[in-house]
């Protein structure tokens, strides 16, 4: 175990500790108040969207947008309502007084009666207190702003008793000592007042389910400074989109959301929401009421890491000591986990390198090996196959050329001379069968591809073996349909032939033969049956080796090459097709795919 590699992991884990450290650190006192509020805001705009498409699907149902308000709250932690064009809380009409104006009143306001809202001038707890005097009938005194239908108080006199919109009140003041100080007429001022006599009061029942809102005081506050601006600061981005506003109450912060949207009936309100940033100010001050503690445990940590990691570096040489162990035993499956760039990482991916060099040639130097053992038996195969098939030729010609020679059975010379010239041409095509077939395991040759109807090529090759088969009294049987293919004609024709003339072979005079095509999905099955003994099963696959015959003492008096069925078999291969034998009930049953003209 090198002292370096332990040095450089124990300075790496010593500063990787510091680093998260640090990095936890700079984040809580720097960045992550920040981020946290960032992440609020954001959260809070996506489902102010969301609240605004309920809200417009609530059909102006009170309970519905309650609900709406009080299911934002809880899963936002951020209070929201809705306030019209005006800055007056939508949807509250448990909280007001109606007022008759006089006579006097009426000339200067334009209106006989006038609602005035009462959530702006008095708390709801005064009323749960039960120190709200009754009101109907008696006289007041309001002033306050009007705008179109709307009148938003900002104060309220009866007697010795007022109430008072503070924040608007302070506002309309001092507009008032500006108009003043620019000596300009009281009718310029923003304000009006009027007197008039009670008709009417409702209060929400303490006791029952008001508004939640009219308890909360701050937010209420932020609603009446977001309606003074509204109504007189003359803002002009104040009705724009989605706005945002720092705003701070009592050395807590807030973060105030206002967004103007369009009613189904094209009027104006304002979604209001208010976030409260203090649980994240408390978060932070925890947190660094911890630091003392973190970095203790930290300090510990590392020591503790440092040793382990120190201790563990053993383990890649061990990996490698097991890996070359099994390399040497020829076992090449194993792999080294590279996971440093030092010296051990280097010997690690060079004796991966070596281990897969070494597979890598071993396994060819096995398929060769193996490619050279199979060819070599494929060559005595041929060999003894072949030396057998001219065997025979080469002795009746012999035979004939001897009897010829000593001139016996002169009579019979033109019998002898067909006698050698069926053999010569029996050779003949045992070399081209062979030379076929060489040609199709070389590996090289490259099968061409026609669109023809395998029923006309079915129907031509059974009248060229029409002779054939009539002299042996054969009842054949066609069950074809027409179809067409995608495959070499020359060769499936040539196929087609090697599979009936092998079934007139070897099946008994006056027996049946069946030729059949089976119509399937995307493919057509083509059948040939003939009648007569079976194959054996353990012969079943040697059929289509080259020189094979059923027959054990590979007698030539039916005969053939021997070729046919080990050609077909590569052809059908090239074409890469399904094919096979079977044993029926009561015959064999030749059988290959062909693929369908889409």
């Amino acid at each position: 175990m090198r002292k370096g590699i332990v040095l450089k992991l124990f300075i790496l884990t010593v500063a990787l500790c510091m680093l998260i450290l640090a990095t936890i650190f700079i984040g809580q006192t720097i960045f992550f108040k920040q981020y946290y509020a960032n992440r609020k805001v954001n959260d809070i705009q996506t489902n102010i969207d969301s609240f605004e498409k309920g809200y417009l699907n609530s059909s102006d149902s009170i309970e519905a947008i309650q609900k709406l308000e009080q299911d934002f709250y809880r899963d936002n932690n951020t209070w929201i309502t809705t306030l019209d064009r005006y800055g007056n809380l939508k949807h509250a009409e448990d909280f007001k007084l109606e007022v008759k104006l006089d006579q006097l009143s009426q000339k200067g306001f334009g209106k006989a009666n006038i609602t005035v809202p009462l959530y702006n001038l008095i708390g709801i707890e005064e009323i749960e207190n039960e120190t709200l005097p009754s009101f109907s009938g008696v006289q007041v005194s309001v002033y306050g702003i009007s705008r179109e239908s709307i009148f938003v108080p900002a104060n309220l006199y009866k007697g010795n008793l007022s109430w008072s919109n503070k924040i608007l009140d302070k506002k309309i003041n001092e507009m008032n000592m500006q108009l003043k100080g620019e000596k300009k007429s009281a009718a310029e001022s923003p304000s009006i007042g009027f007197r008039g006599m009670v008709t009417n009061i409702q209060l929400p029942d303490g006791k029952g389910q008001s508004n939640p809102i009219y308890k909360n005081t701050l937010f209420l506050d932020s609603i009446k400074e977001f309606q003074k601006d509204l109504l007189l600061s003359g803002d002009k981005d104040i009705n724009k989109a989605l706005r945002t506003i720092d705003y701070e109450k009592n050395d807590i912060k807030y973060k105030l959301l206002i967004k103007p949207i369009k009613e189904k009936d094209g009027s104006l309100t304002y979604i209001f929401a208010m976030a409260s940033l203090q649980p994240v100010d408390e978060a932070v001050q925890m947190v660094k009421d911890y630091y003392v503690y973190i970095i203790a445990f930290v300090l510990v940590l590392t020591l503790l890491a440092s040793f382990y990691y120190s201790k563990q570096i053993a383990k890649p040489l061990l990996r490698i000591n097991d890996t070359t162990k099994k390399i040497a035993n020829l076992d090449f499956t194993e792999r080294i986990l590279i996971t440093s760039k030092d010296e051990i990482g280097d010997l690690s991916n060079n004796i991966n390198i070596l281990s897969n060099t070494l597979h890598t040639h071993i396994e060819q130097l096995e398929q060769d090996i193996e490619k050279e053992r199979k060819l070599e038996n494929t060559r005595k195969e041929f060999i003894s196959g072949v030396s057998h098939e001219l065997k025979t030729p080469l002795s009746i010609m012999k035979s004939c050329i001897s009897i010829l020679k000593d001139g016996v059975a002169e009579h019979k010379k033109e019998y002898y001379f067909q006698a050698m010239e069926k053999e010569v041409d029996k050779m003949d095509m045992l070399i081209l069968d062979m030379l076929e077939l060489a040609k199709f395991e070389s590996g090289t040759y490259k099968m061409q591809m026609d669109t023809f109807h395998i029923d006309e090529i079915i129907e031509h090759i059974c009248g060229q073996l029409s002779l054939e088969i009539e002299k042996k009294q054969f009842h054949v049987y066609k069950h074809i349909s027409p179809a067409q293919v995608v495959a070499n004609q020359h060769r499936i024709e040539q196929v087609i032939v090697n599979f009936i003339t092998n079934a007139i072979r070897y099946t008994p005079e006056k027996e049946d033969i069946i030729i059949s095509t089976i119509d399937e999905q995307n493919r057509i099955k083509v059948c040939i049956e003939n009648k007569g003994a079976h194959i054996e099963e353990e012969q079943l696959d040697k059929i289509w080796d080259r020189f094979y015959r059923i027959d054990t003492a590979r007698q030539r008096s039916k005969g053939g090459t021997g070729l046919g069925l080990a050609i077909s078999k590569n052809i059908l291969k090239l074409h890469g097709v399904e094919y096979g034998v079977n044993n029926t009930e009561d015959g064999v049953l030749f059988f290959f795919y062909l693929d369908k003209k889409v």
